[in-house]
């Protein structure tokens, strides 16, 4: 049989295409390792590291916040700590029957059925919260179920145990935009502090899925949140907060609030407003607006305690004493304006302490055109009204004292009785602060000490800020707040046994509309000190809008006398007439 001859030509070809295709594979395969080993060597690297690795998030431990106990900095109390709370959450893609499931859990925990569905049937979202802090038997209830997709875990959740009381000191740490953080009070200001900073740990692995040890470990050691201990006394902050709700529900006011400093440190021994709110359940509270501190964040025109202010700076610069006489018309013009009393009366011939003890518009207005304008300005700042007093709160704000820089002697004569100016109950404490501590104004501050993670203690001391009134200014003007509570409007705030030193002061409240003032709208007030001969507490109170009663003698100063009578049984302060046998 005679073989098939192979064309030359033929073979040449196919010699060719094969080698061609051996080449070009060579290429491809060599073009392939360059990629894997050049292009996407970091990406393969990674993924081969987290095929062989893990990392572990280390959540830090939000610090505690304390308060005193009995007065006392070694015994404390803790109203901001920690808690573990179940979270209930879905995968939607695992549930099978997304409108049995809502069905099932609206009754269970009191939600909505179709609030409920419309997270559950999220065929492509893979995770959804449904609720944080489900009670214990809520989560039996759900877990007898054994539905797909239903999951529960452990979450931290911060909790008061005072709840109300302290709520507007210490703010809550809640949820803003899907982010825990720390909203309003301490936990506002301190949030990075209390918060602390989270760890992570990577760890390899051999195939059979064990760790190996010692072998490329890496760590990030976590941070725990420090803690905070204040200087308000637990006793003192309950008793003060029913104080101020009785004194609100008595005169069926809109809000009230007090604040009790330490004059000669500075340190915030109560601060507390109604309304409240619970922080444990900060979300189902009525309105927001009851979140900010109305001490440090809702200013107002104080009225007549701002008096002795203005007297403060014509005894100091020497232009008047306490037994100087003006002659009382009842009136004062100041161009197209009139400016009566109060009380709308003429008390003739009054001495300085008579302006006090009658709260007389006119004598206020009399010290303040001798004082002038700027030395005026001057002592309003230098007794750290007009802005910020510093305090370790979120949320405080200035007032305004923008009218004692204005052209026109009608400003002047305003502000010397406290109208058309706005301050907070922190700033009239801490001036009045100034009087009981000998004429020098101290720095405000609410936290006692911190302590880090690692049991180290800073403690803070009182600052000094600067000497406001000359010594004698303060004795003299203490003397004349005595004779207002022992002669004038502030009987009411008397404490028996002790020498109370204060003001009375009832305030219009200002359209929101336009000019002018709210026809039968008062805000009550009484800023004072005790005992005169060696004073622990200023005291600062304010009735909103009372209904029962129009001025603040019958409102705010009857509530300081319930107060301070308290402060001194609670610290043992002992009398005035048995330190004059001493």
């Amino acid at each position: 049989m005679q073989r098939p001859r192979h064309d030359p030509q033929t073979i040449d070809t196919r010699a060719l295409l094969i080698g061609t295709l051996f080449t070009i594979a060579g290429g491809l395969f060599l073009f392939r390792l360059f990629v894997l080993q050049v292009l996407e060597h970091n990406a393969l690297a990674v993924k081969a590291k987290a095929q062989r690795s893990s990392i572990a998030h280390i959540i830090p431990t939000r610090g505690t916040i304390y308060v005193m106990d009995r007065g006392s900095a070694e015994s404390r109390a803790a109203v901001g700590t920690n808690r573990d709370a179940h979270l209930l959450y879905v995968v939607p893609k695992e549930i099978e029957s997304p409108k049995r499931v809502a069905r099932t859990l609206a009754p269970i925990l009191e939600r909505s059925e179709f609030d409920l569905l419309k997270k559950i049937d999220k065929p492509n979202d893979p995770y959804e919260v449904l609720q944080r802090d489900v009670p214990d038997t809520q989560k039996e209830k759900i877990e007898q179920y054994a539905f797909k997709g239903i999951h529960f875990v452990q979450e931290p959740m911060r909790s008061y145990p005072e709840k109300n009381i302290m709520s507007h000191v210490l703010g809550f740490y809640g949820y803003v935009n899907d982010v825990r953080k720390g909203v309003y009070g301490i936990e506002g200001y301190f949030d990075a502090l209390l918060s602390g900073r989270g760890g992570r740990k990577e760890v390899e692995y051999d195939v059979a899925g064990r760790p190996i040890l010692f072998v490329n470990e890496k760590e990030e050691a976590v941070v725990h949140g420090s803690d905070l201990l204040l200087t308000i006394d637990r006793s003192v902050e309950r008793v003060v907060c029913e104080k101020v709700k009785a004194a609100v529900e008595r005169h069926q006011a809109e809000r009230g609030s007090a604040l009790v400093l330490n004059p000669k440190t500075g340190a915030v021994l109560a601060m507390c407003a109604v309304p409240d709110f619970d922080p444990n359940i900060y979300n189902k509270a009525e309105d927001a607006s009851v979140y900010p501190n109305p001490t440090i964040f809702s200013p107002y025109e104080p009225g007549s305690i701002f008096k002795p202010i203005t007297m403060a700076a014509g005894i100091d610069l020497g232009l008047v004493k306490p037994e100087d006489t003006y002659t009382d018309e009842g009136f004062v013009r100041i161009g197209k304006f009139t400016i009566r009393n109060s009380d709308g009366k003429r008390h003739g011939v009054q001495t300085m302490i008579q302006v006090l003890d009658e709260s007389l518009n006119t004598g206020a207005m009399y010290v303040a055109e001798k004082v002038g304008k700027e030395m005026f300005k001057k002592y309003v700042l230098d007794f750290g009204f007009g802005k910020v007093r510093g305090i370790e709160l979120k949320t405080e704000v200035a007032g305004d004292m923008s009218i004692v820089s204005k052209r026109g002697d009608i400003y002047l004569a305003t502000s010397s009785y406290g109208q058309g100016i706005t301050t907070t109950l922190l700033q009239l404490a801490s001036a009045y602060g100034v009087i009981a501590n000998g004429g020098v104004l101290m720095q405000p501050y609410i936290v006692d000490r911190t302590i880090a993670p690692d049991g180290t203690e800073t403690v803070t001391r009182p600052r000094a800020e600067r000497a406001v009134l000359q010594p004698a200014t303060a004795t003299l003007l203490s003397g004349m707040l005595v004779s207002v509570v022992e002669n004038g409007h502030g009987k009411r705030a008397k404490v028996p046994g002790y020498f109370v030193a204060g003001k009375t002061g009832t305030a219009q409240i200002p359209k929101k509309d336009g000019p002018g003032y709210e026809e039968g709208a008062t805000i009550g007030s009484f800023a004072g000190f005790l005992p005169v001969s060696d004073p622990q507490f200023v005291i600062v109170v304010r009735i909103d809008r009372p209904k029962d009663v129009q001025w603040a003698e019958s409102s705010a100063a009857p509530l300081f006398g319930e107060i301070a009578q308290f402060l001194v049984q609670y610290y043992s302060v002992v009398p005035d007439d048995l330190r004059k046998d001493n």
